[in-house]
């Protein structure tokens, strides 16, 4: 709201509640005892109407939030995070009203359902903590919104565009163009300090199974259905035979866990249980005990390199068991599980369990990496 020419000022703070002295962590408590009317989490704008006026200042308003989601907004969960407008007088109110009206044709011609947003006097404005002003400004790389629905307010007279929401609407992606068997969609938006992590930390070398591409539009692929609007980037979303099965919203640094949530999506639940559970499948059963073709076993969630055919050997213990397995590929780790002091074995690149490794090999290293197929991709070499 600061963004918009002619805003003076903006105060975050709480508003619409019962409480007489509202604190973040009583707003909190009080969301989880149900006892009071809770406040609403607000800004206070002042703005100049000789630069702006309070419709357009309503048409961003309108524009930055989805205001269908009722006692919510994103991942944020609770009355405390409704939306709402408290006005001063029975202008302001008539112009909330009117501005409501007309983001409601505009958001039904879009598919979404009726406005939730509370419109009541305000009784009472109370600031919030410092370190609750100006978020954005101190945390950069904080929760990082999608601008709202990507509706616009119905007429460019009554708009005043914030410099982020000058840039022109992206195209979406078009679904023909993709994996209809199963397609990952990463939502970014312009300025996300999040969303260029992500694209550091996981996208820069992805070599996954599934497929992925990145996408500066808020909009589905071409013929292809979201199950609900976003609300933050970045979004991940996994599309089969074109509509959405899974969603992960958000990142914060933490590319393990987004490898679990793809694990969830892709890996069997018996693979999953050795993945993350520990497990271990029956001796003698996993499908590339007796595989001798040339090839790498990678990592079936990232597809990492793992091993290589050339270091795999015939045990007799009954898992597929290599000498070696490619340079940086794994890590080790102790395990005293079961009574026993074993050193477990970790793909580097996602950390899922994989086994253990044993002082029983061959040479030239003499290690036994006894290893689940379960948790193994095998990539046959190309033929020259």
């Amino acid at each position: 709201m600061s963004e918009l020419p002619g805003v003076l000022d903006v105060v975050s703070g709480y508003a619409g509640g019962e409480r007489a002295d509202p604190s973040y962590r009583k707003v909190l408590a009080d969301e989880r005892t149900g006892r009071l009317k809770n406040h609403a989490e607000v800004v206070q704008v002042t703005f100049d109407p000789q630069q702006i006026s309070l419709e357009q200042v309503l048409a961003g308003f309108w524009e930055n939030h989805d205001p269908t989601q009722g006692d919510r907004q994103g991942n944020d969960v609770g009355s405390n995070y409704r939306s709402a407008i408290y006005y001063q007088n029975d202008a302001q109110a008539a112009v909330a009203r009117r501005t409501k009206e007309r983001y409601q044709q505009a958001l039904s011609d879009a598919g979404y359902g009726a406005i939730t947003t509370e419109i009541a006097p305000l009784e009472a404005f109370y600031p919030a903590e410092s370190d609750h002003q100006d978020y954005l400004k101190k945390n950069p790389n904080g929760y990082c919104g999608l601008g709202g629905t990507g509706v616009d307010y119905p007429g460019s007279g009554e708009r005043a565009q914030s410099p982020a929401k000058q840039s022109p609407a992206q195209p979406p992606l078009v679904g023909s163009e993709l994996s209809p068997e199963r397609q990952l969609v990463v939502f970014e938006a312009e300025g996300c300090g999040y969303c260029a992590l992500f694209e550091d930390q996981v996208l820069s070398d992805w070599a996954s199974p599934v497929p992925v591409r990145a996408t500066l539009s808020s909009q589905p692929p071409s013929g292809w259905t979201l199950a609900e609007p976003l609300w933050a980037t970045p979004t991940i979303v996994l599309f089969e035979q074109g509509r959405e099965s899974a969603r992960h919203t958000g990142y914060n640094g933490d590319p393990a866990a987004f490898w679990r949530w793809l694990a969830q999506q892709t890996l069997s639940p018996e693979a999953f249980e050795i993945a993350y559970g520990k497990g271990t499948e029956a001796p003698f059963s996993g499908s590339l005990l007796d595989n001798r073709r040339p090839g790498t076993y990678v990592d079936p969630v990232t597809g990492a390199p793992l091993f290589r055919s050339d270091s795999k050997f015939k045990s007799g213990t009954g898992w597929p068991s290599f000498f070696q397995p490619i340079e940086g590929a794994v890590s080790m780790h102790d395990d005293r599980s079961h009574g026993m002091r074993r050193t477990e074995v970790r793909s580097a690149s996602s950390g899922i369990h994989l086994g253990h490794v044993f002082n029983d090999g061959p040479p030239p290293t003499g290690k036994r990496f006894c290893i689940n197929s379960g948790v193994l991709r095998f990539v046959p070499d190309q033929p020259l």
